[in-house]
């Protein structure tokens, strides 16, 4: 069982470019393609089924497109191709940058004529392209002043000698979700801009193609990633120092808290010290003292001598 489908992807630029340059001509246009085309398979193998299934996917890049001064110009009137003449077309371009052909015709509809797909079959035979595109563009004016106009475009493919319809993708610098159009390499670019690329590009890109700046901010980010390293050993180390220190003063805690525990039992056991009186020293001392006035009042005058109160106090 096979299975397959195309992509065509255009560039809003190069459409845009192909729109101008037809609605600033008098006559129908047709020129070439060049871009870059990619194959993918995919093979699925099955255990209930014998046959494998292929699927094959053909992406195809528009980069460039190169107009013809006239119509008719690279084949006759029965469709055979002149090769020299499309060499002379394509000047420095290479052939195998080739992809497909376009076609700009006014208030047509969107069909290939007879002659067309007979140009188109001979192109895939002599340029040794199988996937060729061709491109039909049809402008039509909307009003009768010419003041707007509508474009309509299309890509065909042809698989034994039978035009399908391929999806076309226009990628555009505002749609940045389509990532293809940032990556899509360009073999054909103009002779001008490689030489102006390869004479500048060593004052602003390394050898392997990343730019300078790009190269010493990695270095900066290697040496940074060390020292940061470095930082965290360190940081675990003194986090490990500290758990030990944090261990040895509970386990102080823990000593000192056993021995405060231990003198509070000692102390408590042994009581506090009674008193013991004297009671002959007492009755000796109140015998002899008895009569004394320091022992019935603290009130002293102004002279110094005591004052004798009636109030009898206890000696004790």
């Amino acid at each position: 069982q096979h299975g397959g489908g195309a992509t065509v992807r255009v560039p809003g630029i190069v459409l845009a470019s192909l729109m101008f340059h037809h609605l600033n001509s008098d006559s129908d246009v047709e020129g070439f393609i060049l871009g870059e085309s990619k194959i993918e398979e995919q093979v699925t193998i099955n255990d209930s089924q014998a046959d494998q299934i292929h699927i094959e996917e053909i992406y195809t890049d528009v980069q460039k497109h190169i107009p013809c001064h006239q119509l008719n110009n690279f084949y006759n009137g029965v469709g055979d191709v002149n090769v020299e003449v499309i060499k002379k077309i394509l000047a420095d371009n290479k052939q195998e940058s080739v992809i497909g052909w376009y076609r700009q015709r006014r208030n047509t509809d969107q069909q290939m004529t007879f002659r067309e797909k007979l140009v188109h079959e001979k192109l895939k035979i002599s340029l040794s392209n199988p996937h060729m595109i061709f491109l039909l563009l049809t402008p039509s004016s909307i009003t009768p002043p010419g003041s707007t106009h509508r474009m309509e475009y299309a890509a065909l493919i042809s698989r034994s000698r039978r035009f399908t319809n391929v999806p076309v993708l226009v990628n555009n610098l505002g749609l940045l979700g389509q990532l293809s159009y940032w990556k899509v390499s360009a073999p054909c670019s103009a002779a001008g801009y490689s030489l102006t690329m390869k004479k500048h590009s060593p004052k602003f890109f390394c050898s392997n193609g990343l730019l300078k700046e790009v190269s010493e901010v990695n270095k900066m980010n290697d040496s940074l990633q060390s020292e940061l390293q470095k930082a965290c050993l360190d940081v675990e180390e003194s986090e490990r120092l500290v758990e030990a220190l944090q261990a040895d003063i509970l386990a102080l805690r823990k000593k000192l808290g056993e021995k405060k525990q231990d003198a509070t039992g000692e102390a408590a056991g042994d009581g506090p010290p009674e008193e013991k009186n004297n009671l002959l020293l007492q009755e000796a001392v109140r015998s002899l003292f008895a009569s004394l006035p320091q022992f019935h009042t603290q009130t002293l005058t102004l002279e110094g001598f005591p004052v004798c109160c009636g109030t009898e106090h206890d000696a004790s």
